[in-house]
């Protein structure tokens, strides 16, 4: 069995890769009217932010098993 840290790194990894492609997605088609801190793009970071560290914990625990 795997360790539960990996699928939680999978599961990171996943959610960020589609919070990102969203954000880019509204970076190049921005809303008619913006939200008050649109500038400073949040989802692009949070989606950033955590495709990183799901890399990091899927690639840190990909070799453990637990017994």
């Amino acid at each position: 069995m795997k360790s539960i840290w990996y699928f939680v790194g999978l599961m990171l990894a996943t959610m960020g890769a589609i919070i990102t492609a969203s954000a880019l997605y509204s970076l190049a088609n921005p809303p008619a009217e913006s939200k008050v801190l649109a500038h400073l793009h949040p989802d692009l970071w949070w989606g950033f932010l955590m495709l990183a560290f799901g890399i990091f914990f899927a690639l840190l625990h990909r070799r453990k098993t637990v017994r």
